[in-house]
């Protein structure tokens, strides 16, 4: 299977809420997660942010995501995937629910060693400052020159 097709893969078994045990073929034990959302803040694993979004599952049942663009990397081993995610806090969780309905932008960067995942890094496109941010550290990690382009909308 291709690193494309594992990356893929991944995705989809996370953004479903398919929890770790799903999730757990396609990286290495010890894979890494970053990101900037205070939510987020203190998860370092990507096994627990994969048990997490199983748990934003219950109080958002109809929660799903849109993929806009996927793409692979070959020379750098790194997948990018851009999303949206939509729902609605229906079901009590750890807060009541509101009935208030989200659409938010965001990425995932995930790097390879071989055909494992070893880390990901989910930037929340809705601010710009923090996305580029946490972009610009991580293309920083690479020991390789690379150049960046910024649009602005």
């Amino acid at each position: 299977m291709s690193n494309f097709s594992i990356a893929k893969d991944f995705f989809e078994a996370c953004e479903t809420g398919q929890g770790w045990a799903a999730c757990a073929a396609y990286c290495t034990e010890g894979a890494t997660f970053a990101c900037q959302a205070d939510a987020l803040a203190d998860t370092t694993r990507l096994s627990d942010y994969a048990e997490w979004m199983k748990g934003l599952l219950t109080p958002v049942p109809d929660g799903h995501y849109e993929l806009t663009a996927f793409a692979y990397d070959e020379e750098r081993q790194t997948a990018i995937a851009s999303a949206v995610f939509h729902g609605t806090n229906s079901v009590d969780g750890p807060v009541p629910a509101t009935g208030q309905t989200v659409a938010s932008d965001y990425a995932y960067v995930m790097r390879f060693e071989g055909d494992k995942i070893v880390f990901v890094l989910l930037a929340d496109l809705q601010s710009k400052e923090l996305c580029v941010n946490g972009l610009l550290n991580y293309l920083l990690s690479f020991d390789q020159p690379c150049q960046i382009d910024l649009l602005s909308s």
